[in-house]
């Protein structure tokens, strides 16, 4: 199955990884280190996010 890249723009990676706390580790050894839980924190985050600003939209 094919990858797909930059669905997240970089600006909203490592504002979320520092909201979740592990942005020293992408500081320190990339993205490609952090952690699968991690990366699934980062997604649902991105995702509680999204439906906000949706809900936000429609009012």
């Amino acid at each position: 199955m094919a990858r797909r890249r930059g669905i997240m723009s970089e600006q909203l990676k490592i504002e979320l990884a520092k909201e979740l706390g592990f942005y020293d580790t992408v500081q320190r050894e990339g993205w490609e280190s952090i952690r699968a839980k991690d990366a699934g924190n980062m997604v649902k985050r991105a995702i509680e996010i999204a439906e906000q600003t949706l809900a936000n939209q429609t009012r």
